[in-house]
């Protein structure tokens, strides 16, 4: 088997238990918090703040001066942006807040806020900032429903109660 190939640039900081699947990319300054699961083929640039408790899942884009909380999941394919006109010298990070789930496939554009406890769903394109705790859907993302209501759906999902889904 062959070994994996990594690449952590200069002046990273990575805490404690930080899990680091294939072929991953960290560029320099980048801190990540503890307890973090960064999937394969994920592309993590330069002077990127990742908190503690978030799991990032394989071929996701993280661009330069993104910040990203804790306790958030980031599914595969997600696309965060940060150049609003490509290609400019001038460049804005994506936030997105404490315990956000971005599903797979999702688009940020560059400046955007995504609220603490929101959902982007699967295929979005996020346009504008997310409120906290609402659940975002579409191309252009809009809000659908409340993070309480998409929690429930998501309970009675695991108990097999509905096939409903976002």
């Amino acid at each position: 088997m062959a070994d994996v190939i990594n690449y952590i640039g200069r002046n990273v900081k990575i805490g404690k238990n930080v899990r680091i699947w294939h072929f991953v990319y960290i560029g320099d300054n980048t801190e990540i918090g503890d307890n973090v699961k960064i999937g394969s083929l994920t592309h993590i640039d330069y002077n990127v703040k990742i908190g503690s408790n978030t799991k990032i899942e394989g071929l996701v884009y993280i661009p330069p001066l993104t910040v990203i909380g804790e306790g958030v999941f980031i599914g595969p394919r997600v696309t965060l942006t940060n150049d609003p006109y490509p290609m400019s010298e001038r460049l804005v990070g994506v936030v997105v807040e404490d315990n956000a789930v971005l599903c797979a496939g999702a688009i940020v554009k560059a400046g955007v806020r995504i609220g603490r406890n929101s959902v982007v769903g699967m295929g979005s394109v996020v346009t504008k900032d997310v409120p906290p705790n609402v659940v975002v859907y579409g191309v252009p993302a809009k809000q659908i429903y409340s993070r309480r209501v998409y929690d429930e759906k998501r309970l009675n999902w695991v108990k097999g109660l509905t096939v409903d889904t976002p």
